[in-house]
């Protein structure tokens, strides 16, 4: 059977135009990779929203990092000032990982 290793999966939810900016402190926080996924549609509190492809209105992104315990709660320290003032949904969940040597 494969070994594996407890680590935090780590989702953020946000407006496309601050990818940069999370992923700088993605960085600032030690964690070394992660995805940057774009969003079609979805809804929420506030209603449906659609990606309008034209003018990029609505444009949500999500950006996914794997990372061990203690970067997790780095990282989730270090973006918390933003999480209301920019709507930011941030989930951080229990995975297994294979390969934990890139974590």
């Amino acid at each position: 059977m494969v070994s594996t290793v407890s680590a935090k999966r780590i989702e953020i939810l946000c407006d496309t135009p601050l990818v940069p900016r999370i992923v700088g402190i993605l960085r600032a926080s030690g964690i070394k990779g992660w995805s940057v996924l774009h969003v079609e549609s979805g809804g929420g509190r506030d209603g449906e929203w659609r990606q309008d492809e034209f003018t990029g209105a609505a444009a949500k992104t999500i950006v996914l990092a794997i990372a061990k315990a203690d970067t997790a709660a780095a990282f989730t320290d270090a973006l918390a000032p933003m999480l209301d003032s920019y709507g930011l949904l941030l989930i951080v969940g229990d995975v297994q990982v294979v390969r934990a040597d890139r974590f």
